[in-house]
């Protein structure tokens, strides 16, 4: 019906005009229209017009509700709006499910799912277990395993869970732990909770923890010598095979863990690293490889679509992956292309004001910021945005200096961009641009000149790594804090590199590919903060550099993107 046909409709309802059917609940009778009331639910589709319906019948006794729900539900029908509180989901939700009312079942779960959160996701999940809610009931159960640290530390509810239920849980490929000794403390804090009727359960739920993968020194310690673990024979069968098991993985090396071994198949990743297209043997290649962290290899993921493209940029906004400008060898790219990781599937926007290769991108507040770059004949100083709301791209004031091969990130809520080329010389300095005010600040020069850096946030640090001085490919790092506008100095690199991709992911910055000087990479290193370490990582299939990287979290294809878990061994 259309809005003025719900307003007659209703009108003639409150009129008691033209009513066909008397709803009597608990003594408190509901006038309304047979065909309005058939209109939302499918119960009463049934009970009016249904096969055994007396057509006649005009008062109907409906048990198992009360009058305010019935009130709700006939407003509903009528109106086509409903208002769903805190106080009232529960209740009409289970009143909406009992009468079929899908509208108000879609309310529900919406208004659920806007709440959702660490503290409450256990008691949704529990609700929407009760009631036929497919998708919600998937997407909370994502949730809980996306979010499973913050949930242990913050829900009192966890602690409510039944052990097949927290078993289901933990079991999962999906649950996103950096560290499995996260998932043996979780179960350590649901037992003391009530040990005298839990620690029965230590053996199911110990059995799902992939102990293989826990640092040897903390299973010896932490593990083995725990007081609910030691003495139960169940647990002591669990730790000398995981024992064995990681004996066997430090003889042959981590590369020939068996992924269908469940005390040493790596959960699936939260966030993917994708690397796009680059330069490889002194062409522009189309290739896409993503890396899978929790099980540190790359995957080929290239698909019908792929142009070949080097020196652009990629920023991952609201669904989409953007590569923005570059060159293929032949010609300097304003082009945008836009790439849907779920639907795997590239489409074009609006191209930029500017061609622009060597580009430094970023984006803040739901905009894509294109900085700098070539244009094929002017190194630009000229900075432009995009809105992915209105397909438009917009000026912004330009930089201080000319700038291609800089690097740019974004950092509490302003943009960074540091380092470059002039076309005469390489840059030491950076700059930050404030969207408010339209204005482009200096900012404290860094401490060695960097073109074809990496850039990007990491804690609360803007980091610039690696790049070329006009004489040598580095591979020092230096730090830049907002707050005291100083720059500092951390542990070197273990390859000097320049062009390369640069993202941050479980907590580590990796650097991937690039050009050392003398050849292109497919070398990959990662950088802890915390220790102030540079460790390798897995290489690359293919030695590129001028490639981009972009980091996704939360795909719900993931498995499309990491490395196959069903393998005996990859």
């Amino acid at each position: 019906m259309s809005a003025m046909d719900c307003d007659i409709f209703n009108e003639l309802r409150l009129n008691g005009k033209l009513c066909d059917v008397i709803i009597k609940v608990d003594g408190q009778e509901f006038k309304a229209h047979k065909n309005i009331m058939c209109s939302c639910s499918s119960y009463f589709r049934a009970l009016f017009a249904g096969a055994w319906s007396n057509a006649e019948k005009r008062i109907y006794n409906i048990p198992g509700v009360s009058p305010e729900m019935m009130n709700v539900i006939i407003e509903y029908a009528y109106t086509r709006t409903v208002s769903v509180t805190a106080d009232n989901v529960v209740q009409l939700l289970a009143t909406a499910v009992h009468f079929s009312v899908t509208g108000i079942v879609k309310a529900c779960c919406n208004f659920l799912e806007s709440q959702l959160c660490s503290e409450n996701c256990i008691g949704i999940w529990k609700l929407v277990d009760c009631y036929y809610c497919p998708e919600l009931k998937y997407k909370v159960q994502l949730f809980i395993l996306h979010h499973f640290e913050e949930m242990v530390k913050l829900s009192e509810e966890f602690l409510l869970l039944p052990a097949s239920k927290f078993g289901d849980i933990i079991e999962k490929d999906e649950l996103n732990v950096k560290q499995e000794n996260v998932v043996f403390e979780a179960i350590i804090k649901w037992v003391a909770c009530d040990p005298h009727e839990r620690r029965k359960f230590i053996p199911l739920l110990l059995s799902k923890v992939r102990l293989a993968l826990l640092d040897a020194a903390y299973f010896m310690s932490n593990v083995k010598n725990n007081d609910y673990v030691k003495g139960n024979d169940e647990c002591e069968s669990i730790i000398i095979n995981a024992e064995q098991v990681m004996y066997d993985l430090s003889i042959r090396g981590s590369y020939y863990q068996d992924f269908s071994n469940p005390l040493t198949r790596p959960r699936l990743p939260y966030t993917i690293i994708f690397a796009f297209g680059g330069s490889s043997e002194s062409r522009a290649v189309s290739f896409i490889e993503s890396y899978d962290a929790r099980a540190n290899r790359w995957m080929d993921v290239s698909c019908e679509g792929e142009h070949p493209c080097a020196y652009h940029g990629a920023v991952y906004l609201k669904g989409c992956m953007y590569i923005i400008g570059g060159y293929d060898g032949l010609e300097y790219f304003s082009t945008v292309r836009c790439f849907d990781p779920v639907k795997k599937a590239w489409h074009q926007v609006a191209p930029m004001h500017s061609r622009r290769c060597y580009v430094s991108v970023t984006v803040q507040n739901n905009l894509i910021y294109a900085i700098g770059g070539f244009d094929g004949s002017t190194r630009l100083s000229t900075a432009e945005r995009y809105d992915p709301e209105t397909n438009q791209w917009t000026l912004i004031s330009s930089m201080h200096e000319q700038r291609s091969d800089a690097g740019a990130t974004t950092l509490h809520g302003k943009v960074y961009v540091c380092g470059g080329f002039t076309g005469i010389e390489c840059l030491f300095t950076a700059e930050t641009y404030n969207s408010e005010t339209n204005q482009w600040t200096l900012i404290a020069p860094m401490r060695s000149r960097r073109s074809g850096l990496g850039v990007t946030v990491y804690g609360k640090y803007v980091y610039a790594v690696g790049g070329f001085d006009g004489i040598n490919r580095l591979h020092s790092v230096e730090a830049y804090d907002p707050l005291t506008n100083t720059w500092h100095s951390t542990s070197n690199m273990l390859t000097p590199r320049s062009n390369f991709g640069i993202e941050v992911v479980d907590d580590l910055l990796f650097v991937v590919g690039g050009f050392s000087g003398l050849r292109t990479t497919y070398r990959v290193e990662c950088y802890n903060e915390k220790t102030d370490e540079w460790h390798e990582a897995h290489n690359m299939n293919i030695n590129r550099s001028a490639l981009s990287c972009c980091a996704i979290s939360g795909l719900p294809n993931v498995t499309e993107y990491a490395v196959p878990r069903d393998s005996n061994e990859i």
